[in-house]
């Protein structure tokens, strides 16, 4: 069926009368048929409690070829899912959720969801453009050079090329510091993106930080506390947030809780871990790396100083002087997790329990990097980073699944392209049907709440670079793409200077911020981009509904009733969207054929009026 032509639903404003409904209240949801369907009803069914529910939507209205049926949904449950039936004068049944149109029922889990919580997400995340700190290899400022070297690392000149392998794959020191990344910040405005998240800036014994020895202070080798005071002032004068990266499913084994526990089985912090043996000596860790010994989130004493409460670490770096605007949480899906054990819940809703107490309008984001549906249902996280829906179907429509050797932290060379740690021969080739398959089916378990609140990278400091197996032309297509899907769109520090890397460390390169003239048309595509994204606020809030699907282009139109833009992506070929009148091409002309990103700015949807409310 061709996709701009089937019955159409999302949670989007054109469609659902609010995204914060209160237990109990009645929300208005209405769903578009083709008016040449023959139709002879229109259901919602919902399941609250687990028990079906069905009310009966009401024809209110055509325009521009469609017939817009409305019924009343009473929200029963935090998470209230509901989907459309479609009953045919033949007899004939269609069914209507987040996974699409279906001739079958379809599964709970698919269905489209209203979340019933008072802790709305803060409004400035739909619009947020989000830009990856490395702290180490962002940029370092003169007072780095006094600094004594810690001794866990290898010291580095910024143009030294990255070491992948072990040691130094974690202890190559370039000395980045948080004044660096002040002193570069009108680079950041100028770019135009609007929220900074910074890797761990606590004190560990690697380079990436991700194994910290406290959460009480700022790295000293990073400035200290009073340079992330520095640089959150000077963001927030420029009008940027900045997020924090904790890490919540483990600390390093250099840390002041662990060091009091290893090897002392009354210490009140021994309860913090999972210790194994008598003496205190073996424990759980992260994946079997022994210097990141994982939480016992069952732990009272642990919950108080870290996570619950006004004395705790979540809520001090969100406080003034500090005033951090979030929180990206690490390895969140396996957080409070260990076999039988299953304390994420708790975890994540305590987490922003706290947050909110200080200050409401903060973030929270998980890293959940394969499929986030399970944990994002509107009772913690406002959105996940993950792969699954967006960016490993990019990259296996719009690589070439070729590229350079690469060094692991074995010091092994690879021949084979990095993919995101999966073994399967490298990178999968991807239609742009299998890309819209893949986006459907990663994103019909989430709410659409969420979905806004869902990160977008091509990559991050855990992944090689896209740029480095990207087939030729496919950079702007993929950055496009970032951009103008439902989600928080992310740039990794050093796209936007056309950097590569074959994986994760190999990605970690000191920005060159001398190359920046030569970087100029890089920075400029990004630039352009960005401006696209931040000029039109139906790309943050807007419904997302297919026009095109092929294996070489793909098509949708962003809508609201007062704007909406179409988008189109083409890997190779000369396909083109047929343009509806009134359409102004907002990044030139797409060219007659090869590799191509497009928009268009079309007419506000023509619907009838919402019906009064009962």
């Amino acid at each position: 069926m061709n996709p701009s032509a089937a019955p159409h639903h999302d949670g989007s404003p054109l469609h659902v009368s609010t995204s914060t409904p209160a237990l109990g209240e009645t929300v208005r949801v209405r769903m578009r048929v083709p008016q040449d369907w023959d139709v002879a009803a229109v259901r919602t069914r919902s399941n609250p409690d687990h028990e079906p529910r069905w009310s009966d939507a009401v024809l209110t209205g055509t325009a521009d070829g469609w017939a817009w049926w409305e019924a009343d949904v009473v929200v029963q449950n935090p998470r209230h899912g509901y989907r459309f039936v479609i009953q045919l004068a033949d007899g004939g049944v269609w069914w209507l959720s987040q996974a699409g149109l279906s001739k079958t029922e379809t599964l709970d889990a698919d269905d489209f969801a209203l979340v019933a919580s008072d802790d709305a997400p803060p409004s400035w995340m739909p619009d947020a453009v989000m830009y990856q700190i490395f702290p180490d290899r962002f940029a370092r400022s003169a007072a780095a050079d006094d600094r004594p070297t810690p001794d866990w690392a290898i010291p580095a000149s910024w143009d030294t090329p990255v070491d992948p392998a072990l040691p130094g794959r974690s202890q190559q020191f370039y000395g980045g510091d948080l004044d660096g990344v002040v002193e570069h910040l009108d680079h950041l405005v100028d770019l135009g993106v609007t929220l900074l998240y910074l890797t761990p800036v606590f004190p560990g014994a690697s380079n990436h930080r991700y194994d910290a020895s406290s959460f009480a202070v700022v790295d000293p080798l990073l400035g200290g506390d009073e340079a992330l005071i520095r640089l959150v002032d000077a963001a927030h004068a420029r009008g940027l947030k900045v997020i924090g990266d904790l890490t919540s499913n483990h600390s390093g084994d250099r840390h002041e809780w662990f060091r009091a526990a290893w090897g002392n089985p009354t210490a009140p912090e021994s309860a913090f871990y999972y210790f194994l043996d008598d003496r205190n000596l073996d424990y759980e860790c992260w994946l079997g790396t022994r210097s990141l010994p994982k939480f016992d989130w069952s732990s009272e004493e642990l919950r108080r100083r870290f996570i619950d409460g006004p004395d705790s670490v979540v809520a001090k770096w969100l406080e003034p002087p500090y005033s951090l605007d979030g929180w990206r949480i690490d390895v969140a899906n396996m957080t409070g997790r260990l076999g039988t054990v299953d304390l994420n819940a708790e975890v994540r809703q305590t987490i922003r329990r706290t947050m909110r107490a200080v200050n409401p309008d903060t973030i929270l984001l998980a890293e959940s990097t394969n499929d986030a549906s399970s944990d994002t249902q509107g009772d913690g996280w406002h959105g996940a980073m993950t792969y699954t829906d967006f960016t490993r179907p990019v990259w296996g429509w719009l690589s070439d699944g070729t590229g350079p050797a690469w060094v692991d932290a074995q010091g092994q060379t690879n021949a084979e392209p990095w993919f995101f740690g999966q073994p399967i021969g490298g990178i999968p080739g991807y239609t742009g049907g299998d890309v819209v398959e893949a986006y459907t089916r990663f994103t019909a378990g989430i709410p659409w709440r969420m979905r806004l609140g869902t990160m977008h990278p091509l990559d991050t400091h855990d992944t090689a670079r896209f740029r480095t197996h990207a087939r030729p032309g496919a950079v702007p297509v993929a950055v496009g793409l970032s951009m103008t899907l439902p989600g928080i769109p992310v740039v990794w520090a050093g796209d936007e200077f056309g950097l590569t890397g074959g994986d994760g460390e190999n990605s970690r390169t000191p920005i060159p911020w001398t190359d920046r003239d030569a970087a100029a048309e890089t920075i400029e595509l990004y630039r352009s981009l960005i401006r696209l994204r931040r000029d039109h606020a139906v790309l943050a809030t807007g419904g997302l509904r297919w026009t095109h699907v092929s294996d070489e282009a793909l098509g949708f139109v962003r809508e609201s009733e007062e704007a909406s833009v179409l988008v189109f992506a083409r890997r190779s070929g000369s396909e083109a969207p047929e343009l509806p009148a009134g359409a102004e091409p907002l990044l030139g002309d797409l060219p007659p054929e090869g590799p191509a990103f497009a928009a268009w700015t079309v007419p506000g949807v023509a619907a009838p009026a919402w019906r009064a409310a009962s």
